[in-house]
């Protein structure tokens, strides 16, 4: 049997409510204090209570900051919108709002697109690498020609990768190696001392 409209919500306590919406107790607060989330009642005790409609409104903002809205500014449009002297002007101020982050959002996803496809051409490179007989060293990899491979194609990723073991090889073999030579700590060692004092002749 379906429950009635007017029956009352179940009222839940804050670390309940927390756990409801994958949040922390002190998260929750926070909300309270930028007034974007208020109790729907109190209990005997003094306790902040909290209904499904607070859930709904925890999720909304958990949203919104899955998007890239920060509190403070998810604080600053909800106060604007209810400031508005008109629900066109509201809704026109909304607008503005998502239509920006909307922008965001679509730069963020060309530059993750970018990232894809870079990560994608290194990897079928690689992927010719795995059979690899050859005991070439790593400073090696950039003039590869096993397995399809040429010096002029290598992808950018794994070319600053192999560009740069090259140099470091290269570094290693022009940097001169110098032989400290660790002086004698006392006469055993080979420091030479007179047995006697010297006498004048007279």
């Amino acid at each position: 049997m379906s429950e009635s409209p007017n029956k009352p919500q179940k009222r839940l306590q804050v670390g309940e409510f927390a756990k409801r919406v994958g949040k922390t107790v002190r998260a929750l607060h926070l909300y309270e204090e930028l007034g974007l989330l208020k109790p729907v009642d109190r209990s005997k005790g003094g306790f902040r209570l909290y209904d499904e409609t607070s859930i709904e409104r925890a999720r909304w903002i958990v949203k919104l900051q899955g998007i890239g809205f920060t509190l403070a500014q998810i604080q600053g449009f909800v106060a604007d919108f209810e400031r508005a002297a008109t629900g066109r002007v509201a809704t026109s101020q909304a607008r503005v709002v998502f239509t920006e982050k909307l922008a965001e959002v679509q730069t963020q996803l060309n530059k993750l697109r970018r990232s894809e496809a870079d990560l994608v051409e290194a990897l079928n490179y690689l992927d010719g690498c795995h059979n690899c007989e050859s005991d070439l060293s790593p400073a090696s990899c950039k003039d590869c020609v096993q397995h399809g491979h040429t010096p002029d194609e290598v992808p950018h990723l794994f070319a600053g990768l192999s560009e740069h073991a090259g140099r470091e090889a290269a570094h290693r073999e022009s940097t001169p190696v110098v032989i400290k030579a660790t002086p004698p700590k006392n006469a055993a060692e080979g420091i030479i001392t007179t047995a006697e004092p010297l006498r004048s002749e007279g």
